[in-house]
């Protein structure tokens, strides 16, 4: 038993030699006060005695480093260091007294920035006597009671996924590795045009592109407008014909002079171009990473019943949210919803992307969520707040094998290998969306685990009559399709 305690001490001793010292915690005097929503003023006071403590350790930090002529390497007395390199020592200090004061307040006062402090540390300096003093805005999590979410009554959209669904979904699956051919013959339905189109406004040109791809259907949905009746306008177009009509720009564009104005619009035809479908050999099954066309139909049909339970999910949310605003209502301050838009969006293509809809349905849906942008942002990230609340209540917790799994299924969708699903996914800097994803959805199916269901029939999504361009009518500026498309990866 002796012997048995000695190892014991010896591994602690171990333990407690290899363990990083304790960070030593400041002397702060911190005055936090409320500026508008969703929004802290802080106000903090570090003591002289504090600034000197620092400015030694960082002196003693620096002295071993730094290279003075007639001095050997950390041999140079700290007065000469001070007086020689006191600009670099006062950068020093301040950066390590800001770091860590904005560390220490975030655990005392128990704050949860939603993003960076408004900070002006260029600005910020350090007095050569007395405190130092600083202050700053930071936008931090809304503050709510959450409401009992056991037993919701939700109506719960269903669909099941049929062999005539599974035939049509396959057909827009396979039209992504289609070929394009020219024919010399007017357009049908279906046929994808190059034309040159004008948009103008009251005479004025508001922008031409010279060269737009665009595949005759029955609605157009840019980023900015939505232009009904295509496919009437253009069937029986021949190369040279031009061909007019107008459309109306949405009420939330970016341009705040032409919202739900009227625009012209006249599309000259360049050429007529009709998709050949790729044969199902073994060479194609290859290229997306399926054995057969049996296990492509059956690939299929999951990634239906995955897009089933996205948009059950997505109406459950809806409900949830509209359940707790009505007990628990607060406001986002606007120059949160502008920054945040695009994230918010960014969120809902990637969870469309694991649902499996293909490159032009989320292009179709981005479209229409730019269209009323600054109202689905709010909508967005309130939902985004009362979920990770339900989910932090709940202690959920996300595993690298989930998100593997995820990464798999959109890899699947897009025919390319997981692992540069995941590379593409980590340059564009969405692998934490993807985390935040999962765990908002893993709260969802809490939720649902005790929810009195109300079955109600389902309307799709995306629908299929939608040809959706990423460029917009009014902008000078066309928000890439970065979520998207990407194909020349």
């Amino acid at each position: 038993m002796a012997d048995d305690l000695d190892t014991d001490v010896e591994e602690s001793d171990t333990d407690a030699a290899t363990e990083a010292p304790e960070k030593e915690r400041l002397d702060l005097q911190v005055e936090v006060s409320e500026a508008g929503p969703c929004r802290k003023h802080i106000r903090v006071t570090i003591p002289r005695a504090t600034i000197d403590q620092v400015l030694d350790s960082v002196v003693v930090n620096f002295a071993e480093k730094a290279e003075v002529p007639g001095f050997r390497k950390g041999h140079a007395p700290d007065s000469l260091l001070r007086r020689r390199f006191r600009k670099e020592l006062s950068q020093d200090v301040k950066q390590r007294l800001l770091l860590d004061s904005l560390e220490q307040i975030a655990e005392e006062q128990e704050i949860v920035p939603i993003d960076e402090p408004h900070l002006d540390v260029e600005n910020i300096e350090i007095p050569e006597e007395g405190d130092f003093e600083f202050e700053f805005d930071v936008e931090v999590r809304p503050e709510f009671d959450l409401p009992d979410y056991s037993g919701l009554k939700i109506e719960r959209p269903i669909s099941e996924v049929n062999d005539q669904q599974v035939e049509a979904y396959l057909v827009r699956f396979l039209e992504q590795y289609g070929e394009l051919e020219p024919v010399d013959e007017p357009a049908r339905a279906g046929d994808h045009l190059t034309v040159k189109a004008t948009f103008t406004h009251q005479g004025a040109v508001l922008k031409t592109i010279d060269e737009l791809g665009i595949r005759v259907r029955p609605i157009v949905r840019f980023q900015d407008a939505e232009l009904t009746g295509f496919d009437k306008l253009m069937v029986g177009a021949k190369v040279g014909d031009v061909l007019q009509t107008e459309l109306t720009v949405s009420i939330q564009a970016g341009s705040l002079a032409i919202r739900g104005e009227k625009v012209q619009a006249a599309f000259e035809v360049l050429d007529v171009k009709r998709l050949r479908l790729p044969v199902l050999d073994e060479a194609f099954f290859n290229r997306i990473n399926v054995d057969s066309e049996e296990d492509l139909r059956d690939r299929v049909k999951g990634t239906m019943d995955r897009q089933v339970t996205y948009q059950q999910r997505q109406a459950v949310r809806e409900q949830v949210l509209a359940f707790i605003t009505n007990s628990a209502k607060w406001e986002l301050p606007e120059a949160l919803l502008t920054k945040q838009s695009e994230n918010a969006l960014r969120r809902e293509i990637l969870e469309m992307q694991q649902a499996g809809f293909t490159s032009q349905e989320i292009l179709a849906r981005e479209n229409e969520l730019r269209q009323k942008s600054l109202s689905t942002t709010e909508q967005n990230l309130k939902q985004h707040f009362v979920l990770d609340r339900i989910a932090e209540k709940e202690g959920i917790k996300i595993t690298d094998e989930e998100i593997d799994n995820e990464v798999y299924w959109m890899a699947m969708q897009r025919g390319e290998n997981p692992r540069k699903t995941r590379a593409r996914l980590q340059r564009s800097g969405m692998v934490e969306n993807l985390e935040a994803q999962i765990r908002e959805r893993m709260a969802v199916d809490v939720i649902l685990k005790s929810a009195k269901f109300t079955d109600v029939p389902m309307t799709p999504l995306v629908e299929p009559n939608v040809e959706a361009v990423s460029r917009s009518i009014c902008s000078t500026i066309d928000v890439a399709e970065e979520a998207v498309g990407d194909e020349e990866e």
